[in-house]
């Protein structure tokens, strides 16, 4: 009887112990055999007591169940359709971004599959998914103005060649066999053209994101996909035009297309001229009040009326937005601009996917399993081969060309915005779309497994390489760069911070293990000892290529010194060749300014400022306080070090440039003459 109170109150309690029939049993052993039939009575009650406690936690549970149930029904009698719509999507969008991070796949991937399960072809959970598509519709806007934006003449120049000689023949090839396919399963001219053109395009947030994450964006397979994204960006406006003007029943490709080129100047030439005499006259007042809620009113107007206007001409609106972009790309607010529009963006480009999709049916697309892996894998296979054309035509290596290819082979998320353009003006039918979708989410959802796949091939074929040392002759990489010499942490600083900049670099260093890790990443990295005058003269002489600065980041004063002698003797001013150095101390820093380098020394005060942050904080000083000190003292640093750069290029410009002060000119030619001369 003991043993069972002890077990009934510890039942009581919610503690795992042992079965009470054992305890009966165990007990049954140790007493005499005369009691046994006392003891299996209480067995049997013990047996009883344990299903009474069953039951009465099953009925806790139903209790607890029928009353959540209740609480929902009251909320969803008081709550309307609208406002659990809103609730539900601003916690999925709220919730994606996070677990997608967590999982390390890219955000869009996680609204499109979270559109699937919440549409109407899954759980159903929006109610109103026409309002709802409406809403999402401003998000395509913001991303093609964003887009815009992006399309500085900086950014254009610095891959110039790889988006206008590559990309253009990637989306000329892609588009014509494309089409061509859709001819031959039987679409119609203007099916073929939208189909053609959506597939040609890849996913500019899929490829930017893994470039950035595994900082490749500086390799030359990296600069070479960014420039092929960066001209089918361009790709974008026409097929934005065209496509409108493609559906209805009595659609001529060629009357369509003459139609479109009228319509596309008259758009380009009014919105040319407004936004010359008209946009940034407005931006520059609306600034000067120094209200960041004008400057966000202001930008919205003029996204949303370029969008209408494009519009009523019976183009796509999200041309209009596209254009505004590229319109203030290039002046000085580009950028306030990008940060106040980044939440809205964000936000509403979300809801853009997750009601893409809606439009994804889950059974439609199981039913046709074979149509769709076959369509997402020759897409794969035969973009793959076709980039991979094309950079083996403009001289890249087979590694980095073949990563070129399997980095640009899904489709893209214009190719949502094209596909729900031909769908709303009767080019393609509902059901051939959401096959169409299906595809491309499928391709956005490998490219994470097939980038991987050519990282690790590309990486066999540099190993057998070899390639550790100066750069060969096939890694055709024409135009100017920068040289750093030393890659340890403060030469891989630099080299992020050129490459954010998209500026062109070669760096090599004396570790063979540090080359080799920056080699099998596909950075522009070798093995050189930059002390050694025939080395510097190696990349100094190389053909096609001009350096416009050297970097030092060597670690000891000896080996920076002796490098900059080298240089200079190379190159004697600095109008020849600027270089920059990192100094020791402010001894070393002074010596090596004798020598026109601009030499900048860092070390004690960063590693104080760093020191005395972690005494702040350990002394109980806010961290947010002790950031703010820091970074405060941080700034007037940087900026008296930049004072020496200013006075370093005032006294070189004394030196070398021509006396441009006002001249007064007589009005006889022989004086005039005479004055020039």
């Amino acid at each position: 009887p003991h043993a069972l109170r002890s077990a009934e109150r510890g039942a009581e309690r919610g503690v795992s112990r042992a079965p009470l029939a054992s305890v009966a049993t165990a007990v049954a052993s140790a007493v005499a055999p005369s009691a046994t039939a006392e003891l299996v009575e209480l067995e049997d009650a013990a047996v009883e007591l344990q299903q009474w406690h069953v039951k009465q936690l099953v009925l806790k549970v139903k209790g607890t169940a029928e009353a959540l149930a209740l609480s929902i029904n009251e909320v969803r009698a008081h709550v309307s359709s609208t406002e659990r719509d809103t609730i539900v999507l601003l916690a999925t969008a709220a919730l994606v971004t996070p677990v997608m991070g967590r999982l390390k796949l890219s955000p869009v991937l996680g609204f499109l599959f979270a559109g699937m399960a919440l549409g109407p072809s899954a759980l159903g959970l929006v109610s109103d998914v026409v309002t709802t598509t409406k809403l999402a519709e401003f998000g395509v806007v913001f991303f093609l103005f964003e887009m815009g934006l992006e399309l500085e003449l900086e950014r254009l120049k610095s891959v110039g060649r790889d988006a206008f000689r590559m990309g253009g023949l990637q989306v000329a090839l892609c588009a014509v066999l494309y089409s061509s396919f859709a001819r031959l399963v039987g679409l119609n001219a203007a099916a073929a053209v939208v189909l053609g053109g959506a597939f040609a395009l890849s996913s500019s947030a899929f490829v930017i994101q893994l470039l950035s994450e595994k900082g490749e964006l500086a390799t030359r397979f990296g600069r070479a996909s960014f420039g092929i994204l960066l001209f089918q960006d361009l790709a974008v406006v026409p097929l934005l035009v065209v496509t409108p003007l493609l559906g209805g029943p009595s659609a001529q490709l060629g009357a369509a297309l003459r139609l479109a080129a009228v319509k596309s100047v008259t758009a380009l030439s009014l919105i040319g001229v407004a936004g010359r005499f008209l946009l940034q006259p407005v931006f520059k007042i609306v600034a000067s009040a120094k209200d960041q809620t004008a400057f966000l009113a202001i930008t919205l107007l003029t996204v949303i009326s370029m969008s209408a206007f494009t519009q009523a001409l019976g183009l796509s609106d999200t041309l209009g937005a596209f254009l505004a972009g590229v319109l203030l790309a290039e002046t000085k607010y580009r950028f306030q601009i990008e940060a106040d529009i980044a939440p809205f963006r964000g936000l509403l480009l979300g809801l853009f996917f997750i009601t893409t999709g809606f439009s994804i049916d889950v059974p439609l697309a199981l039913a046709n399993a074979p149509v769709v892996l076959g369509l997402a894998l020759g897409l794969h296979i035969s973009k793959t081969a076709l980039v991979l054309l094309v950079c083996m035509i403009n001289n890249l290596k087979f590694s980095a060309a073949l990563r070129t290819g399997l980095l640009l082979s899904q489709g893209g998320e214009f190719a949502f915005v094209l596909f729900g353009l031909a769908q709303n003006h009767g080019i393609l039918p509902a059901p051939q779309v959401k096959l169409l979708l299906t595809v491309v989410v499928l391709t956005m959802f490998l490219t994470p497994f097939l980038n991987d796949l050519g990282a690790d091939i590309a990486s066999k074929i540099e190993k057998a390489k070899g390639g550790l040392m100066l750069p060969s002759t096939d890694d055709h990489d024409q135009g100017d760069y920068v040289l750093v010499c030393g890659f340890g942490r403060v030469g891989q600083a630099i080299c992020e911070l050129l490459t954010a900049r998209l500026v062109r670099y070669k760096a090599f260093d004396m570790d063979p293990y540090r080359v080799a890790r920056a080699r099998d990443r596909g950075l522009p990295v070798f093995y050189g000892d930059a002390r050694r005058p025939d080395v510097l003269q190696a990349f100094m002489h190389e053909a096609n290529h001009k350096i416009v600065a050297v970097v030092v980041t060597l670690d000891s004063e000896r080996d920076c010194t002796k490098t900059v002698v080298a240089l200079r003797r190379m190159y004697p001013t600095a109008s020849d060749l600027p270089i920059f150095v990192r100094a020791v101390d402010e001894r070393h820093r002074r010596r090596l300014a004798a020598s026109s380098a601009t030499a900048l020394e860092t070390g004690p005060q960063e590693s104080a400022l760093l020191l005395g942050g972690a005494l702040l904080s350990a002394l109980g000083t806010p961290k947010d306080e002790v950031l703010k000190l820091i970074e405060d003292m941080r700034a007037t640093m940087f900026s008296d070090r930049m004072k020496l750069i200013g006075d370093f290029r005032d006294n070189l410009a004394e030196k070398a440039q021509v006396d441009l002060s006002k001249v007064t000119l007589d009005s006889d030619p022989a004086a005039i003459e005479a004055e020039v001369a």
